[in-house]
């Protein structure tokens, strides 16, 4: 054996006890528990103000209050109002050193304020630390958040969650660009199709703040005329806030604001964008480089500086209705913060909700139509197939669809795209009288009438039985179901032209635009592309489909829907067509023929508030297991106009299909209460229902009880 060996074999022997000692050490160190935030033990507090007022990330309605920590003089700069940090929560009176509470879970939140003093006696945590010296809260926006709270009797922590998006340090670190000039009066362009159109504008453009609702007409201009608008308020050195329904939408927004304005004036907020984007463009707001927002659902809580005009366009949607609590509506929270900023609102669409209709009826909001002579020219030719149709064409009925309908697509296809409408899958009515389709309603309280599994017939709402219905409308004693949606429209279409090109549209594929050539595009509502220079004509199929859903809005629905399909097509002028599969005679088909969406809406509202529905009433949905939710009834201190109304079965939730927001686990019977109070109780109802949820929560709550403010579908 060589030197060298020797050599190696002594290093190695008398080497290893040391390199093993050393691992064991590592390993004992890898084991040692990471240190936790400080806990500022024995550090001096700030020397102004040493109080920060604090509303943390919990959002159980019991702790729905501002809490107060000391300020370590170490973060007295940068724990300023506004900015986010880190707290402990949770400590108990017990954790008490050197005059401080110790001890509890970190979790994140907002500094509010700052104070000289405590209202609480006793000692304070102190803050754990300051995650980013960004003051992304303001007092407005926390005003704001406040107020919504209280309308949907939910917590602040829960809609600042909403309202402030999370951190991205990339984005922060970013410098925002500086804003531009603000541009000046734009040119009144289409707007002069409306009476009031250019009024409106120079109202914007002249510093007012004007309210109207604005029923669009049909085709390819109301993305320009919002933006439009956008620039007379940018004109007057204000802030603008647009809201839309989908990305979609915004992109052609988007695009108007591009061509009117150039690159710079605005932001685009939506999902598509992704976090660090979003967060990098939602800060240039807060910072005041950008003075206008185009954005989805989201974009309701964005912090416009100088706000001079907020708009919501198609506010029908259910997009617009938020799916987290407390489950606000954008056109409520838009509502909130015109009335707070004093700020011009503009409710846009083609077609006019029951809301839209109440604002102008009750003077808050001006009206802004065009005349019928204009209206008759931008508007497609609307034709009906009813029953009697169908009765006269078996084979059509068979395939559903009729002879007027095959004919209206041969001419279409000549000179360019023909649009299908399909109702999504999922539309299930519940009865109807089978002479004149009326909805079968309960006498005691006007709610939807049900037979589940062929029993009894009963009321879904108060759960009183009818055993001897007769229809209101017509006399008939016999009831119908509704049919359903085509699954096979596209094929029974691609064999019938085969030459043309199918192409559809849904949830799993939504197109943006179609070229405009002859084609069909079968799309379910909602998801219809936009064709280059329109589509020649449109089939609305099965259209029981959606007047037969077991909704209050099933009309109003059903009518936004067609009211946006045939916005797409050619004007009359154009020779564009409209072939809806409906019953003529009903309020919606006939309010689609006429185009007279504001008429519908006028109508449905009187009706409303001759049967005490929202939005004439306020409601609120209580949902739970039948022990829960009469217990919550009992406790719950409501106002003494309140009516309740039920608890009823909710339907069993099937395990195979996607579970919606506020639907019951599956294979728990759940029941739910309507409870409705008159004008001017809603407020009182949302204070009740949080109280009595709070202190439920804080004596340890039990089973989960659910509250909804103004529940989209009460049946």
């Amino acid at each position: 054996m060589s030197s060298d060996d020797e050599r190696s074999e002594e290093s190695a022997g008398g080497g290893g006890p040391e390199q093993l000692a050393f691992i064991r050490e590592t390993v004992r160190a890898a084991k040692v528990p990471r240190a936790k935030p400080r806990t500022w033990r024995g550090a001096p507090l700030a020397g102004e103000l040493p109080v920060a007022r604090v509303v943390v990330n919990k959002g159980v309605l019991h702790l729905d209050q501002f809490f107060d920590y000391a300020v370590p003089e170490e973060l007295d700069e940068a724990a300023q109002p506004g900015v986010r940090v880190r707290v402990r929560f949770g400590a108990g009176a017990g954790q008490v050193r050197g005059g401080r509470r110790e001890g509890g879970r970190l979790i994140d939140g907002f500094v509010v304020e700052r104070r000289a003093e405590s209202d609480y006696a006793g000692p304070l945590a102190a803050l754990a630390g300051v995650v980013s010296p960004e003051p992304v809260l303001s007092p407005e926006l926390l005003g704001l958040a406040r107020a919504v709270a209280d309308r949907y009797a939910g917590s602040l922590a829960d809609v600042l969650q909403l309202a402030v998006p999370p951190r991205n340090a990339r984005a922060e670190a970013k410098q925002s660009p500086e804003p531009l000039p603000a541009p000046g009066r734009p040119e009144t362009g289409t707007w002069q199709r409306y009476a009031k159109g250019p009024a409106f504008l120079d109202a914007l453009a002249d510093g007012g703040s004007p309210r109207a609702v604005w029923i669009a007409l049909p085709g390819p201009h109301w993305a320009d005329e919002l933006a439009r608008a956008v620039a007379a308020t940018l004109a007057s050195g204000r802030g603008a806030l647009v809201v839309v329904p989908d990305g979609r939408v915004a992109a052609r927004v988007d695009t108007a604001l591009t061509a009117l304005l150039g690159e710079g004036h605005h932001a685009l907020l939506t999902a598509e964008a992704g976090p660090q984007k979003r967060y990098g463009q939602w800060l240039a707001v807060r910072r005041g480089a950008v003075r206008a927002v185009v954005g989805t659902r989201a974009a309701m809580f964005a912090p416009v500086r100088d706000l001079g005009l907020v708009a919501i366009w198609d506010d029908g949607d259910s997009s617009h209705s938020e799916q987290h609590a407390p489950l606000p509506h954008a056109r409520e929270v838009l509502l909130l913060r015109a009335a707070h900023d004093r700020c011009a609102f503009l409710l846009g669409g083609t077609g006019c909700t029951v809301e839209a209709a109440q604002l102008v009826e009750t003077g808050w909001a001006l009206p802004m139509t065009a005349d019928r002579e204009r209206l008759r020219g931008a508007a497609p030719l609307v034709r009906t197939v009813g029953d009697a149709e169908l009765a006269r064409d078996e084979a059509a009925r068979a395939a559903r669809l009729p002879s007027l309908a095959w004919q209206a697509v041969r001419d279409g296809l000549k000179v360019g795209p023909v649009l299908v409408q399909v109702p999504r899958r999922g539309y299930v009515p519940r009865l109807g009288c089978e002479r004149c389709r009326a909805p079968a309603r309960c006498r005691h309280c006007a709610g939807p009438l049900e037979a589940p599994e062929q029993r009894e017939l009963h009321c879904a709402w108060c759960g009183r039985g009818e055993p001897a219905w007769r229809c209101a409308e017509c006399g008939g004693t016999r009831l119908r179901a509704s049919v359903v949606g085509a699954r096979r429209t596209a094929e029974e279409l691609g064999r019938a032209f085969p030459a043309v090109p199918v192409r559809t549209s849904g949830r799993d594929h939504i197109l943006d635009t179609v070229p405009g050539r002859p084609a069909l595009v079968v799309s379910t509502p909602g998801a219809e592309p936009v064709a280059e220079g329109g589509y020649a004509a449109a089939l609305l199929l099965d259209g029981w489909a959606m007047l037969g859903r077991p909704d209050l809005r099933a009309g109003e629905e059903a009518l936004r829907r067609w009211l946006h399909a045939a916005s797409l097509v050619r004007g009359q002028d154009d020779g564009g067509t409209v072939v809806v599969v409906a019953e003529p005679t009903l309020r919606p088909v006939q309010a689609l023929v006429r185009w007279d969406p504001v008429g519908h809406a006028q109508r449905e509202l009187a009706e409303r508030a001759e049967l005490g529905f929202p939005p004439v009433s306020r409601m609120a949905a209580v949902t739970g297991g039948p022990e829960a939710v009469a217990a919550f009834l009992t406790a719950a201190e409501l106002p003494p106009d309140a009516e309740v109304l039920g608890p009823v079965p909710l339907p069993l939730t099937d395990p195979a299909r996607p579970r919606r927001t506020g639907d019951p686990p599956p294979g728990e019977l759940w029941e739910r209460a309507l409870l409705r109070v008159p004008p001017g109780s809603g407020a009182a109802l949302a204070a009740a229902l949080k109280s009595a949820q709070a202190n439920r929560l804080a004596r340890g709550g039990g089973d989960p009880v659910r509250i909804r403010i103004d529940p989209p579908d009460i049946g």
